[in-house]
């Protein structure tokens, strides 16, 4: 991948999350920054002073609110959260005074005061639209109100209108393009973490867990928010355990003791805490099957991308989101009861061909599809649209084509 750096083009980078930290939106963060410091891009990163401390060559990291006292900012809303947006406001504010950019890229609400102050600057902006904020805040109290949430989606038309790009998580194109067909929209896709694990450190891991010789193993990665479905799949796996007692679901990504209290009497469950993201191959080159149970959301999670790559078969539940990369010959999309899932994974863990050929082809799908190469260029295209000041679907689109997941 060229340099593409010119003196003008210093990026503007906001990301309102801990970073580094291995969850989703923070995970897809560190993978485009480190695609725009190999291609010899120059970063300034506005965000969180929670995280791993990260060093990348060209990458300035600017943190908010380091004077105080948070250690945490969970997934959702939150005081927290809100206090130190606020405080980005200030912070970006500061930058755009004292330095000059050739674009600013914005994730989730940091877009909204980016639009005004790119609009001011004379700056495009990239949005990078992780999940559609009206509604992720649906299930809120007051936010998901009739008033707000027409407030909410009013001010969301505001913004995906004033993106010169908008680029979101896999599975909410399709709402962007309902809200004006006229805005320039791509999906992220992103190489799965697909590693060798030898077998020695496999058996260490299921000692560690005291899971059997032998016992079949299925995993679920990522956090414990409710959006993720768990209580499904914990549903299905007593159903499991009834037909198979020695078959063990281990559920990686607990972040609080309540996560870990609520389940200690179930024998046929493992709940661990969030692990680092260096450590997941090993969890997924345990399993027998992979899941991904969704209550709500049109975002598709990144553990997809890493179960495709790791080739085991996948159980998931049959929404739009999932079927932007899966489909009935690489996955069992299954509906969204404990009957469904329980009934496919016990079927998979039955029957060793019919679930190896489904992993064979999810791996050769994302071996295909998702390598770092065609990341890069995304990636690499994506800027040089948006520096362009115009939206070409050939550029911005030409590694990986919109009906992708098809």
């Amino acid at each position: 991948m060229k340099e593409l750096t010119r003196p003008q083009d210093r990026i503007l980078f906001i990301a309102p999350q801990p970073f580094y930290e291995d969850r989703g939106t923070p995970i897809a963060v560190r993978r485009v920054l480190e695609v725009l410091s190999a291609a010899g891009e120059a970063v300034d990163l506005i965000t969180y002073p929670v995280g791993e401390p990260v060093s990348l060559p060209g990458v300035r990291i600017f943190r908010v609110g380091t004077s105080l006292p948070i250690r945490r900012v969970s997934v959702g809303l939150s005081a927290r959260k809100l206090l130190l947006d606020g405080l980005m406001l200030p912070a970006i504010a500061s930058r755009l005074r004292h330095e000059k950019y050739g674009c600013i890229h914005a994730v989730e609400e940091a877009a909204f005061p980016a639009a005004v102050m790119a609009q001011h600057y004379g700056l495009p902006l990239l949005y990078d639209m992780a999940s559609s904020l009206p509604e992720q805040l649906g299930r809120h109290r007051l936010l998901g109100s009739g008033i707000a949430q027409n407030a909410l989606r009013s001010c969301e038309r505001w913004l995906l209108r004033r993106a010169e790009l908008v680029v979101c998580s896999a599975g909410l194109k399709p709402y962007v393009e309902s809200v004006d067909a006229g805005i320039a929209v791509r999906e992220w896709v992103f190489p799965g973490e697909a590693q060798c694990v030898d077998r020695e450190s496999v058996r260490r891991l299921r000692l560690e867990l005291a899971i059997p010789e032998g016992a079949p193993v299925v995993v679920y990665t990522g956090t414990f928010a409710q959006y993720q479905g768990l209580p499904l799949l914990i549903e299905a796996a007593a159903q499991v355990h009834e037909r198979l007692p020695e078959a063990v679901f281990v559920l990686v990504g607990a972040s609080g003791e309540q996560d870990l209290a609520e389940f200690k009497d179930m024998r046929w469950l493992r709940i661990v805490r969030r692990r680092p993201r260096t450590e997941m191959a090993m969890y997924l080159a345990m399993a027998d099957v992979l899941a991904s149970p969704r209550a709500y959301g049109d975002n598709l999670p990144m553990k997809v991308f890493d179960y495709l790559a790791a080739g085991r078969p996948i159980v998931a539940s049959d929404c739009p989101t999932h079927r932007t990369v899966l489909d009935d010959s690489r996955a069992r999309l299954v509906q969204s009861t404990p009957e469904a899932m329980a009934a496919s994974i016990i079927d998979l863990l039955l029957d060793p061909d019919k679930a190896s050929s489904i992993a064979q082809a999810a791996r050769h799908y994302a071996e295909s599809r998702f390598g770092p190469t065609a990341f890069a260029e995304f990636v690499k295209d994506m800027y040089a649209v948006v520096r362009a000041g115009r939206f070409s679907p050939t550029a911005a689109g030409g590694t990986l084509p919109a009906n992708h997941g098809k």
